[in-house]
């Protein structure tokens, strides 16, 4: 079976990030899965939801904000504030991000503050949740890694990684990491949500007008294993790489302004 781009059945897109993107947030990375495109930042709030004080609970909070900016797509996709109220689509998947980051941070470590998970989607080509929980991870990493390197907080809060990426059936296929033209075409299609141990977040699936098989499933449980594995190596690299590119930068800075120039 041929996919539109060439990719074999079990093959990632091109999966990249660039950390740092958003200078005035504590953690972010442009994440693209192929053509898909997602600004995830992280910023920190010195406080916690006013339910969290009335109840007594401790610790503090991990939320999501989950928007398509309106040239992402094809058709200008209009803003939710020009609606008057956020769809449900939107609710749905940033409900979702947040589900996916609390299930693997400690949010009695993060103390008396509010991780804010912002994902702004550039340019949609299928994937857009699944890339920005995993993005949103990496900017969460960043952001968890400065607080310490600041001694605001004492322990790293993250478990461990989180990611998701999506699978389906396609052409009567089960494939990996689907694009558009192969999400609009698909006859099953599921999002999955993995840690770095193997363990499920949440699993999405559904026939769209069809049905699948018990084979089917495991075999996009297995293309989804297997893809997140290698996007968990590739969030360890952006979190790596991230303080690096911050050094450089200051070093850059502070040449620039010993020199004279």
């Amino acid at each position: 079976m041929t996919r539109p781009d060439g990719r074999s059945t079990a093959q990632l897109r091109e999966i990249s990030f660039t950390p740092n993107v958003a200078p005035y947030a504590q953690g972010s990375v442009l994440v693209s899965f192929g053509n898909t495109r997602v600004i995830c930042a992280c910023s920190v709030e010195e406080d916690v939801p006013r339910w969290m004080k009335q109840q007594g609970v401790k610790g503090g909070w991990l939320t999501a904000e989950y928007s398509m900016l309106p040239y992402s797509t094809l058709e200008r996709k209009q803003r939710d504030i020009s609606k008057g109220k956020i769809d449900g689509r939107s609710s749905e998947i940033q409900r979702l991000i947040g589900r996916a980051l609390r299930a693997v941070v400690d949010l009695k470590k993060i103390g008396q503050r509010t991780l804010w998970l912002d994902c702004d989607v550039l340019q949609a080509d299928g994937g857009t949740r699944t890339a920005s929980i995993t993005g949103a991870c990496v900017a969460a990493a960043i952001a968890c890694n400065r607080l310490m390197a600041a001694g605001k907080i004492k322990d790293f809060p993250i478990s461990q990684l989180v990611a998701a990426v999506s699978c389906g059936v396609y052409g009567n296929t089960p494939i990996l990491d689907l694009n558009y033209p192969e999400d609009k075409a698909a006859t099953v299609d599921f999002n999955v949500v993995m840690t770095e141990s193997g363990k499920f977040v949440e699993v999405q699936g559904s026939g769209e007008e069809a049905v699948f098989t018990a084979e089917e499933m495991t075999a996009m449980l297995e293309l989804a294993k297997n893809g997140i594995a290698q996007l968990i190596d590739l969030q360890k690299q952006a979190i790596l790489a991230a303080d690096r590119v911050q050094v450089t930068a200051l070093q850059d800075l502070a040449n620039a302004f010993g020199s004279g120039r």
